[in-house]
């Protein structure tokens, strides 16, 4: 069900500060900018080839992205994605091997994708996060 890695996510303190490391130091090209409220952070995206880049800077000392920074100040690789043809599908599987689940039921992030996350706890540290297209 997984078909690729999406993107990873990299929180950051600031997306203006980030962006001429991505922009002139990689020659990356920023393709979207996006608040996500309902996770209260500012997203920027980035193309690498077939894997997105994606900047994460919190919008509120709630969001779990600030949390991230308090353990981390220097940012860095906050999460990574998988898309799925079958988010829910994929869900069920992870949870059935005993995986902890973040959220049972996907629900939208950036770029209208439907999303949901794997408790890092269960994945040996890594925070993963299942995305896949909403269906129309």
């Amino acid at each position: 069900m997984i078909t690729r890695i999406d993107h990873l996510g990299i929180a950051v303190k600031s997306i203006d500060e980030a962006l001429p490391y991505y922009e002139k130091a990689l020659g990356l090209r920023c393709e979207h900018r996006e608040e996500v409220v309902s996770q209260k952070v500012r997203t920027a995206f980035f193309s690498a080839g077939e894997v997105h880049l994606e900047l994460l800077e919190p919008t509120s000392p709630e969001s779990p992205i600030a949390k991230f920074l308090e353990k981390n100040p220097s940012g860095g690789i906050h999460h990574i994605a998988f898309a799925t043809s079958d988010i829910t599908g994929q869900l069920k599987q992870a949870g059935d091997t005993g995986v902890k689940l973040l959220h049972e039921v996907p629900f939208e992030g950036a770029a209208g994708k439907l999303v949901a996350f794997l408790h890092p706890k269960s994945t040996f540290g890594v925070l993963t996060e299942f995305c896949a297209p909403k269906a129309h």
